[in-house]
């Protein structure tokens, strides 16, 4: 039935299209073909099916050869314009696919109004962003112009402020801590009288006896990456079969986050009467929660810090203990705000072997690009020259603040393909003097010596001589000098620097003898007389 539906369409579109490339009216195309212009529209829009002997009388009427046509029924084709905007990144999250572009096709002139306005979107849009940044950069250098004198001043718009930044600023404001949620996920260990390392099959079953809620394992469409769906309607939630047991176990005891937080209006309690900037920031918050309810429910505060404490931080030990992943642990030690059982304050961050960081939190203060770049040195990035061990090291900021951090990659392959599957840096710090504290701290005698001068980001570092600069920064005036090289290029050249670049390009002029004094003074002259006689 469906088949036949797509050829009923498919000869509708056709003939319409033939029909508009001669410009011949509908109501004169159906007189000729001696049909009404009503039964005639609704074979075009393919909502009628259109006998043989008609429809051999429209291939003669609009001189067709009858054989061709009927060869090209399965083709399908879409406007050219049209079919180039199916790779389109929004038009995938739309979900226009190809037989919604070809019905469009049948309108030449409204396919390419379609077109048309998408490309100006596009060019748009590009336009905003490029101008944002440009005001962001201004914004910062007069802010920062401003602090530099006396006294203060009030930070002005930021123009980059992203719905994630918005997320960041929201969980640094709690210390990344929500008692509420720490209550629930307890409340629910103690029903169910779970023990130290849960199952996947214990989460399960919680979820189907306490919400009534039905999981199932099903594979998502061909090409989609979905890994869990939650019907409320339907009530059921549907897992990938791709999902391994750690991963199982996050997405189950997340989904109990969602249905906690939507049975006792959690969010609305937690935000409280707060505005947020953008549309999308609840939404995001309300899924940081959720993981944030998975790690309370995995890792139950009280035994998480008595273990935490013994062990001294060490993640990969609390990932065995607990049977989670080492990004799980580190998210968790992130939690321990809690006044009476107090952990250490850590900063947190999750980066590609791009230098792309998708995660990021800071319990120390420390401050991160908008942007979501951030400084080659740090041991987040360098993790990935040793995958499988702890990186370690001391960081000292422009500022002079210290820091130490460490990272570990956190390898997941898919099909035995890393290329396939993903490879994270999962970085943590605190300050330094907290070392002593860690079961991966270092030792060090000068820990101005021993630190490791790093950055925020290559745009907005201050260092001066930096051989792993990426950008020139906005904090300097680009001076370049040809005859000067420092060991990157991008390293501002500061003022006696360039001065004595200047000095030897002065003695070079001065090594030209008497003979290039004469003809640049002969030259002087000439200009003199030519001005002379001018006036």
């Amino acid at each position: 039935m469906n088949n036949d539906n797509a050829l009923n369409a498919n000869v509708g579109l056709k003939l319409r299209g033939l029909r508009l490339q001669r410009n011949i009216k509908q109501a004169d195309a159906a007189k000729d073909l001696g049909v009404s212009p009503a039964y005639l529209n609704l074979i075009e829009k393919g909502k009628r099916v259109m006998p043989f002997p008609l429809l051999w009388k429209a291939l003669r009427y609009f001189e067709q050869d009858p054989e061709q046509f009927m060869s090209t029924l399965g083709e399908g084709r879409v406007d050219e314009a049209l079919a180039k905007l199916l790779d389109e990144p929004l038009l995938k999250s739309l979900d226009i696919d190809s037989e919604s572009l070809q019905s469009l096709s049948a309108e030449p002139k409204l396919a390419g109004t379609v077109a048309a306005l998408f490309n100006l979107y596009k060019n748009t849009r590009t336009q905003l962003e490029n101008v944002l940044a440009q005001l962001n950069v201004e914004e910062r250098t007069r802010t920062q112009g401003s602090t530099s004198g006396l006294g203060s001043t009030t930070p002005g718009v930021r123009f980059d402020y992203s719905p994630f930044d918005e997320v960041s600023d929201f969980l640094e404001k709690h210390r990344n801590y929500f008692p509420e949620l720490e209550e629930q996920a307890e409340g629910l260990r103690r029903d169910f009288r779970l023990e130290q390392q849960l199952t996947s099959s214990q989460l399960i079953r919680m979820l189907e006896e306490r919400f009534d809620f039905k999981v199932q394992i099903e594979r998502a469409a061909s090409g989609s990456s979905v890994v869990r769906r939650l019907d409320l309607d339907a009530r059921t939630l549907t897992l990938s079969p791709d999902l391994t047991e750690q991963p199982l176990k996050f997405q189950v005891a997340a989904s109990m986050g969602l249905m906690v937080m939507d049975r006792e209006k959690l969010v609305e309690r937690i935000l409280g009467a707060g505005r947020m900037r953008h549309g999308e920031t609840e939404r995001l918050i309300k899924v940081n929660l959720a993981n944030y309810f998975a790690g309370a429910l995995m890792l139950p505060y009280g035994e998480f810090f008595k273990e935490v404490q013994r062990t001294r931080y060490d993640v990969e030990l609390l990932s065995n203990i607990f049977g989670t992943t080492y990004e799980t642990v580190a998210h968790r030690i992130c939690n321990l705000s809690d006044p009476k059982r107090q952990g250490l304050p850590f900063h947190f961050l999750r980066a590609d072997i791009a230098g792309n960081i998708s995660k990021r939190y800071s319990g120390t203060g420390i401050r991160f690009a908008s942007g979501g770049g951030s400084c080659a040195k740090w041991a987040v990035h360098l993790a990935f020259l040793n995958p499988s061990q702890i990186t370690r090291q001391y960081s000292i900021m422009p500022d002079g603040t210290t820091y130490f951090c460490f990272a570990k990659v956190q390898l997941q392959p898919i099909e035995g393909s890393i290329v396939k599957g993903t490879a994270y840096s999962i970085g943590l710090g605190t300050h330094a003097e907290n070392a002593k504290y860690l079961a991966y701290g270092l030792p060090t005698n000068d820990l101005r010596k021993d630190a490791i001068p790093s950055g925020i980001s290559c745009r907005f570092c201050e260092r001066t001589d930096c051989n792993q600069r990426a950008a020139a920064s906005y904090r300097f005036a680009f001076a370049f000098d040809e005859y000067t090289k420092k060991d990157c290029f991008f390293s501002p050249l500061l003022v006696h620097e360039k001065e004595k670049a200047e000095r030897n390009g002065n003695a070079e002029a001065d090594g030209n003898g008497a003979e290039g004094g004469e003809k640049h003074d002969s030259l002087d002259r000439a200009a003199r007389r030519r001005k002379v006689h001018e006036n």
